[in-house]
């Protein structure tokens, strides 16, 4: 019993450390944009504190979809290409909103967006040969 009270305070004063902590780091996402969307979803919370712990939390999330993005952009750009005249001449990663869809997708959200007149395939040609 008594060692569980002893690991119950350790984690107590590791948490209130981390907690101070972030008090002397600025994260990426300014605590105003931070308050501003807390407050949109009804939440009210005066310690900083809590407010940079939810920055990092953020950064921390942007940081692995992003990366996961783009591990689907380099896989999708490293697939072997049918029409060699298609293959671009230099390595030039680009990230498409289809890598960002399913890097989101694996973190359970959907994300659908409308098509984009650059995102057709018949971008470019004449309105009157296009197959619409």
């Amino acid at each position: 019993m008594n060692s569980s009270n002893e690991v119950r305070h350790d984690d107590e004063a590791t948490l209130t450390e981390f907690l101070s902590s972030l008090m002397d780091y600025t994260p990426t996402i300014p605590d105003e944009l931070v308050e501003h969307y807390l407050g949109r979803s009804g939440f009210q919370c005066p310690d900083l504190r809590l407010t940079r712990l939810v920055a990092v939390a953020t950064q921390k999330f942007i940081s692995e979809v992003a990366s996961d993005a783009l591990q689907h952009c380099k896989a999708r750009q490293s697939a072997p290409v049918k029409d060699k005249s298609k293959q671009p001449k230099e390595k030039r990663l680009v990230l498409t909103m289809d890598d960002l869809s399913k890097a989101l997708r694996e973190y359970g959200v959907n994300l659908k967006h409308q098509e984009y007149f650059a995102d057709s395939p018949s971008t470019g040609l004449d309105p009157s040969s296009r197959e619409e």
